[in-house]
């Protein structure tokens, strides 16, 4: 889907004629086609609900548009739309449960193709469904986004001395909760 520009900043409340435009349609279209697949995995991952990574990515694209300055570039453009998902994710997080069955996340991850990546998939989801969503979220960022420990703080909100320890805490935690599934099969230490 190729956002138009001039409905989303409609769309926003932000008057074209009143705002510089931070970005043209065709510069957004481009950034749009290089991050969209690897923002919505990123929600859809920590989130663990495809539905909700959906929705949460639609919301960022349209503050991210309604922003009244963007940073210059793309790397501090993909990392400020990363920090717009956090913090959205964060505000969802905040809202009291309902008790409605559409509230329920789907599965993780998908039975795959017995390929190496989706028997990985197949292997780590049950023990990345009993993290944390702050784990998910860094080791997420970390080896899927390979950001680094100051590109990750500034995306969370977190000191890059804090993601440093949590990371290696979540890294501590998936191994103990792969060798606990694995441990009846091979015997893990």
């Amino acid at each position: 889907m190729i956002w138009d520009y001039s409905i989303a900043r409609v769309e926003t409340g932000v008057d074209a004629q009143d705002a510089a435009q931070p970005m043209d349609s065709e510069a957004f279209a481009g950034f749009y086609q290089r991050s969209a697949r690897s923002l919505w995995a990123y929600l859809a991952r920590v989130s663990g609900n495809p539905v909700l990574a959906d929705d949460l990515m639609q919301e960022a694209y349209l503050r991210f548009l309604g922003a009244a300055h963007l940073p210059d570039g793309e790397v501090a453009c993909r990392r400020y739309l990363f920090r717009i998902a956090t913090n959205l994710m964060r505000d969802h997080w905040r809202r009291p449960r309902t008790s409605s069955i559409d509230e329920l996340p789907e599965t993780l991850f998908s039975v795959g193709d017995g390929s190496a990546a989706s028997d990985a998939q197949v292997m780590l989801g049950p023990a990345l469904a009993q993290m944390r969503p702050r784990d998910r979220q860094l080791l997420w960022l970390a080896y899927a986004e390979n950001y680094t420990h100051t590109e990750i703080a500034e995306i969370t909100g977190l000191k890059s001395t804090s993601v440093r320890l949590l990371l290696f805490r979540a890294r501590r935690k998936v191994a103990r909760l792969l060798c606990n599934e694995t441990s009846a099969e091979r015997g893990c230490a």
